[in-house]
């Protein structure tokens, strides 16, 4: 090993790399994924492909330390996206397992023993920086809230696209797209109070205190993520014996509901964290 690849973390990011490149090519190999799990799994490998390379660039040609003025804590930076690393590849493999694998799939299955070691590594090299400590924003309560808000929000998009794509096409009850805009607006959100709370600078382009954004959009997220779960139970569940495919229906419906109550319970926290933190 030479470069950056000589120390242990930097052979972990090489793995990462190695092995998230190979179930990402055995997919694309074996052809076109149209399912929006299948592409959510795509992008998942993409993702902890460019997260190390980009991480192992930036330190090997000292970049980090220019970029101290924009990111003062780079330990916790990557902290944080290792973990997110690890939350998203061991969410796609199980995704993967759950949706494409079977007895004849010779090409999914190796897919899927790939991303195993690949999602195996992350958590090795998520556990290793943990046990450094670092102190961070993305490391704290508030950021880990953020970061779990954000993951879950793009399973519970992906699991809604999913059930309008298998279902039929005239299936768009108002209640559920409001839902879906729900969803959506909060996740943005959220990446943005996260991009804010992560460059400093950006936060005297704010003419009030980031706590008090933070606050009054917690405050609406409970409300809208509250009304979003009722209408999404109400308009789905009723409609859901018109989908001809039911039980793709009932999956994605109980995936979105879940994963929507879950985030609710997210915010609800996060929430009751602003009110302490002024």
């Amino acid at each position: 090993m030479c470069g950056p690849f000589k120390s242990c973390p930097g052979i972990l990011r090489l793995l990462e790399i190695i092995f998230s490149a190979l179930s990402l090519l055995i997919v694309i190999f074996r052809g076109r994924m149209v399912s929006p799990w299948g592409v959510w799994c795509e992008f998942v490998w993409v993702f902890c492909i460019i997260v190390p390379l980009v991480l192992t660039v930036v330190e090997a040609k000292m970049w980090h330390i220019l970029l101290a003025v924009f990111l003062p804590n780079w330990a916790d930076l990557t902290c944080g996206l290792t973990v997110l690393c690890a939350a998203m590849i061991t969410s796609a493999t199980l995704i993967f397992a759950a949706v494409f694998i079977c007895l004849s799939c010779i090409s999914s299955i190796l897919c899927f023993i790939f991303s195993v070691v690949a999602a195996v590594v992350f958590l090795v090299d998520t556990v290793m920086q943990k046990m450094k400590c670092p102190s961070g924003y993305l490391s704290s309560p508030r950021g880990v809230l953020r970061t779990a808000e954000a993951f879950t929000a793009c399973i519970i998009l992906t699991a809604a696209t999913d059930h309008f794509v298998n279902g039929e096409w005239f299936f768009r009850p108002f209640g559920m797209m409001c839902s879906i805009i729900v969803f959506a607006v909060c996740l943005l959100v959220t990446v943005v109070i996260i991009v804010l709370n992560l460059l400093k600078l950006l936060q005297c382009l704010l003419s009030f205190g980031l706590n008090m954004m933070e606050l009054v959009f917690n405050i609406a997220a409970v409300l809208l993520y509250l009304l979003a779960v009722i209408l999404w139970l109400v308009f789905g569940y009723k409609r859901s014996g018109y989908n001809p495919y039911i039980k793709c229906s009932y999956t994605d419906l109980n995936t979105v509901s879940i994963g929507a109550i879950v985030n609710l319970v997210f915010y609800i926290v996060d929430l009751v964290l602003s009110f302490k933190s002024r």
